[in-house]
């Protein structure tokens, strides 16, 4: 049985992406969630966006080294700027997805809590739990881009609806 049983087959997975600031780890979640979704086929069953706990960089571009490496595996992102998660989000979306604990701690609070178990860290999907690199702190863009791929591979395999289409399709990891 899915851990996270709000996911099913039988609506949209709406999956929101948190970061501190919503220009480095939550963006490139968001758009590697949706290249492997797009590769499976499968983008009309999903709604993928990203948000910030904080204000700091609000409207700001995703930052340009993150910027770069999605590029360099085909992923572009033009078009996304950061904006703060609200209290809202929390009923439009499914699963409300932290980096790391501090986003957590910070998501849990903007929603007033999380009665429907819908905050959880994205490592939580992998046989790895715990946060994803932060490059913001280590320039390191290359251990966030494996963390957030693991996780993000991981999470598309945990929906009852992309069970069968992952593990019987092209692999995910062909954007590799």
């Amino acid at each position: 049985m899915n851990k996270y049983n709000i996911l099913n087959n039988n609506v949209i997975h709406r999956i929101l992406f948190v970061c501190h600031g919503n220009i480095c780890r939550s963006p490139m979640a968001e758009f590697v969630m949706k290249d492997l979704v797009k590769r499976e086929g499968l983008e009309d069953s999903f709604v993928i966006e990203s948000a910030a706990t904080s204000t700091e960089e609000i409207g700001n571009s995703v930052y340009p080294p993150a910027r770069r490496k999605l590029a360099e595996h085909g992923i572009g992102c033009a078009g996304k700027t950061a904006r703060q998660m609200t209290r809202s989000d929390y009923d439009r979306f499914d699963l409300l997805i932290g980096m790391d604990s501090w986003n957590i701690r910070n998501m849990r609070n903007i929603c007033g809590g999380d009665p429907e178990g819908k905050i959880v860290m994205l490592m939580d999907f992998t046989t790895r739990p715990g946060d994803v690199a932060d490059p913001w702190y280590t320039g390191d863009f290359e251990a966030t881009w494996r963390d957030v791929l693991e996780g993000c591979q991981a999470l598309l395999e945990s929906m009852p609806a992309t069970r069968t289409a992952t593990t019987a399709g092209a692999s995910a990891t062909a954007c590799v």
